[in-house]
């Protein structure tokens, strides 16, 4: 590993975020050879890096798990109040943390990794990867709903408006979007604008990666070439 900033080390390690690394360092929680770590400062290998004294690693290889997540799991590591946390359904060898949320009633494919800066990469709005789902609400579908939600939609709450998507009918009360950005509750909100109310939420693709034949709460590691293809996709390095 050449030289690099610790925050962006951290988040390399799968720790937090860089943002979340440097409010740490503020904390004094980050240490380097049992010295404060400063704002900015450089590591090699050879530094001894701990937080809140647990000593962190850098991981050998990246990790990306394929992660069909339950309705009722909250996606957080930290929450007190959640009663069911991602990280107390993931038993894997290596710390892997979320690559982009789903609200706890929703269900479906999750990205999981060590890889700070794919999770940066995936989480960027910027980006525009897609991500795909189905869903069902409470009424039957029109043509109406399909081209409100298409042409997007303006959201008082968040003050902008959802960009346009592709959408289509699969059933009487059912439809499947796909969205190039990830506003918190994004298709909750979306359909309560246009007076529908959403009953379930399942994602079943990522960009390339699908959740396929998956059952509620099974995981895997994906495979090198689909990593390798994520990586280009996303125009990032792969690994430190």
């Amino acid at each position: 590993m050449e030289q690099m900033r610790i925050n962006k080390f951290l988040a390399h390690c799968g720790v937090c975020s860089r943002r979340m690394a440097d409010e740490l360092i503020l904390q004094g929680k980050v240490l380097v050879n049992g010295v404060a770590a400063g704002q900015g400062q450089l590591v090699t290998a050879q530094d001894r890096v701990t937080v809140s004294g647990k000593h962190v690693e850098s991981p050998e290889k990246t990790v990306v798990l394929a992660y069909y997540k339950p309705a009722g799991v909250t996606c957080t590591e930290r929450d007190p109040h959640a009663e069911v946390k991602i990280s107390d359904v993931i038993d894997y060898p290596v710390r892997v943390t979320y690559a982009g949320r789903l609200d706890r009633d929703s269900e479906g494919l999750m990205l999981l990794t060590n890889d700070g800066d794919l999770i940066q990469a995936m989480m960027r709005g910027s980006n525009r990867h897609e991500k795909e789902y189905e869903v069902v609400v409470d009424k039957e579908i029109t043509a109406d709903f399909l081209n409100r939600m298409s042409s997007g939609i303006y959201l008082e709450e968040l003050g902008l408006r959802t960009r346009r998507c592709s959408i289509k009918k699969t059933e009487k009360n059912g439809f499947n979007i796909i969205l190039t950005q990830g506003l918190n509750r994004q298709i909750r909100r979306m359909c309560e604008a246009c007076g529908y109310r959403v009953r379930s939420i399942r994602r079943v693709r990522v960009m390339d990666i699908r959740l396929g034949s998956m059952k509620p709460g099974e995981y895997f590691e994906l495979p090198e070439a689909d990593v390798e293809r994520l990586y280009r996709e996303l125009g990032i390095r792969q690994g430190i």
